[in-house]
């Protein structure tokens, strides 16, 4: 079980606190960005390792599914397990995990290499992203305990999306202006995420040590009846607005250097984090909204993006290409970021993580899924028409989610 009662010298695990609840919540923060920054360093990189190694377009949307399959594995067998084992714990193995990719990366550049490392990086951020998102949640509310709620979620949310801007703009940079550009950025980030491992354990444990340990199982959504029904039409809303963000983090540097013809690297790396910092910066402008309007002008934003984004691909032309992913990016901001705050309003402490872990589940699906589809269209079809057809599919999508996720918040 979960409490969240004021700071003692011992924490919940029994252990003696090294620093205070409040400093401890910027620790994981900054551990959750270096995780998430790391999933992504990868992006502006595919195109290096395709020119060098000659595979076609679909193979790299096989390398990032292989990411994407990693955070679902992750999520369905073990993301809910800091809910029984404790926040820290889970943490500190998850981002070991990514030092251990990053490891990999380094050693076997290699296809099967690149298949495994994402693959493991895909482990380390399934169990991260719903643990440190309770783990936030509880730290906050422990050192701030008459602060709103809300305010953790925006301030996870951020990090979570920042995170994951900044990683291709790290590998842009590195690869477009550093030496070896397929060796320094996971070098840089081996020393981060080592670092934030260390942070992580000093950071006060959340969950109280339980005598008897529940016999494990696997992820379930652990929600009373009647709530399911909004709980799943927001993480079919989170579905839709990760695929827009796998188009992003897989196949747009591709995009770029064959259809628009724009082969920087650093271009690449800058395209993909205008899109996600786009994502961060909407949650900050309309925080005062409330819920509902955050979700409309969220929904509104991304099916105007799409309608940019695939028809910067067929005219071709960068600007629209790019401004359609910077609107499509801070629609996908304000849905993800309610979606989170719907889920884990949703549950009880003692099942936060479970139920998050399931919500990430979802939206890691649409990751994947749509993007795999992708890129069989890219093999089978003109790139233009493979995007529009995305973009199509996309723009239904999320309009259909989106009525549901607003019907959802308005009961």
């Amino acid at each position: 079980m979960t409490t969240l009662s004021g700071p003692r010298s011992l924490d919940k695990a029994g252990t003696r606190v090294h620093i205070a609840h409040g400093a401890g919540f910027w620790m994981i923060a900054v551990a959750f960005l270096t995780t998430m920054a790391f999933s992504t360093v990868p992006t502006p990189l595919y195109a290096i390792y395709q020119r060098r190694d000659g595979f076609p377009t679909f193979l790299i949307t096989v390398i990032f599914a292989a990411y994407a399959v990693g955070v679902m594995v992750s999520l369905y067998l073990a993301g809910h397990v800091s809910d029984w084992l404790g926040r820290r714990r889970v943490a500190l193995l998850a981002v070991l995990t990514e030092a251990l990719a990053a490891v990999i990366f380094l050693l076997w550049q290699d296809v099967p290499g690149l298949l495994l490392a994402r693959f493991i990086s895909g482990v380390g951020v399934g169990v991260l992203t719903a643990t440190a998102t309770a783990h936030l949640s509880e730290l906050r509310r422990i050192s701030r305990p008459d602060e709103d709620p809300s305010h953790s979620a925006l301030i996870s949310s951020m990090v979570n999306l920042g995170g994951l801007a900044f990683g291709p703009l790290v590998g842009g940079l590195l690869a477009e202006y550093g030496s070896k550009p397929l060796d320094r950025p996971y070098e840089l980030f081996l020393v981060l995420l080592l670092l934030s491992a260390l942070g992580i354990a000093l950071v006060p444990e959340t969950v109280e040590r339980l005598e008897e340990r529940p016999a494990y199982r696997p992820q379930r959504v652990a929600l009373p009846s009647a709530a399911k029904p909004q709980f799943f039409a927001t993480a079919v809303g989170a579905f839709a607005a990760f695929a827009i963000f796998g188009l992003f983090t897989s196949l747009a540097p591709t995009f770029l250097a064959g259809t628009l013809h724009h082969t920087s690297r650093l271009l690449a790396g800058v395209v993909t984090f205008v899109v996600f910092i786009a994502g961060a910066a909407s949650q900050v402008l309309f925080v005062r909204f409330s819920r509902p309007q955050q979700l409309r002008l969220g929904l509104v934003l991304m099916s105007v993006g799409l309608v940019g984004v695939a028809v910067g691909g067929l005219i071709p032309n960068l600007w629209l290409f790019v401004i359609g992913g910077v609107i499509a990016g801070a629609g996908v901001g304000l849905v993800f970021r309610g979606a989170v705050a719907t889920a884990a309003s949703l549950a009880d402490p003692g099942s936060r993580g479970e139920v998050l872990a399931a919500l990430f589940l979802i939206a890691y699906a649409g990751l994947a899924l749509p993007v795999l589809a992708v890129g069989v269209g890219v093999a089978l079809l003109p790139d233009q028409l493979a995007l529009l057809l995305f973009s199509a599919i996309i723009f239904v999508l999320v309009n259909v989610a989106g009525q549901r996720m607003l019907k959802a918040n308005r009961t």
